[in-house]
């Protein structure tokens, strides 16, 4: 079964690689825009990436590894999907940048161990069958002192979950998001965690999308709309943070939050 969830996956990415146009990517907003707070977090935990070793695990488009090799990481673009790698190395040209690409399995790293500084990934988890043993991996990839970085949507808020349900055509369907729990699991394989969740009040955008402005989730990825349009949404958006930062300090909130952002250091 877990190879047929692979292959699955493999065809759905390889099958939307082929419709991206690298050319209207702009990959500085998917780490610095308002509406990029999963990676904002992320990036003030990492510190001075220049010359480190950088394995983008599930790079997709390689908007991820383009950013941090145009901040100076020696940085390896891998996806079980070859359409996502060859996109990402047309990314990395596109923007004068040099990466390695490669075709590996995120549960069964063709790495040694202690090879890179840091392992990133982005919205990769929820798509494995065992998410669990690809921390496993990050971990035994990891230098000692280096630091496993990725941010995943949670199981918990309803509001996301009807959104699932609804945007079928975008997602595949053995996608399972995360519970936040997994923080558990992280923190018994790495010597220093932090993390913070993302997405309270600031869902509203969804319902905006969908309720007022009528964007069908089937025809457009909400996740990459947000970014897309973030000087548009930056104002609102601003406004509903701050409300987050709020609702995240009263007790049992965080978890019906859309995205968990995870730093651990091995």
């Amino acid at each position: 079964m877990r190879e047929d969830v692979f292959d699955k996956e493999k065809r759905f990415h390889d099958q939307w690689a082929s419709t991206i146009d690298v050319e209207g990517i702009k990959v500085k907003d998917y780490f610095e825009a308002c509406t990029a707070p999963e990676n904002r977090f992320i990036l003030r935990q990492m510190g001075d990436i220049r010359g480190k070793r950088l394995l983008d695990l599930g790079c997709g488009a390689g908007e991820n590894s383009v950013y941090f090799a145009k901040k100076g990481a020696l940085c390896v673009a891998s996806d079980y999907s070859p359409g996502m790698v060859e996109v990402a190395l047309q990314l990395a040209a596109a923007n004068n940048v040099k990466i390695q690409g490669r075709t590996m399995n995120a549960i069964a790293l063709d790495c040694p161990d202690n090879t890179f500084d840091f392992v990133y990934a982005s919205n990769l988890l929820h798509h494995l069958p065992d998410p669990h043993a690809a921390i496993s991996e990050m971990h035994r990839v990891l230098k000692p002192g280096g630091k496993a970085c990725f941010w995943e949507p949670l199981k918990h808020n309803p509001i996301i979950n009807v959104y699932r349900r609804m945007a079928t055509s975008v997602r595949t369907e053995d996608e399972t998001p995360l519970d936040i729990n997994i923080v558990h699991f992280v923190k018994s394989h790495f010597s220093q965690t932090t993390y913070d969740t993302f997405w309270l009040a600031t869902l509203w955008i969804f319902l905006r999308f969908y309720l007022i402005e009528k964007v069908d989730p089937n025809k457009e990825r909400y996740w990459k709309k947000i970014i897309i349009e973030q000087a548009r949404l930056a104002p609102e958006y601003r406004r509903l943070e701050k409300l987050d930062v709020i609702l995240k300090k009263l007790p049992l909130m965080k978890r019906f939050a859309w995205n968990i952002a995870v730093v651990a250091t091995k």
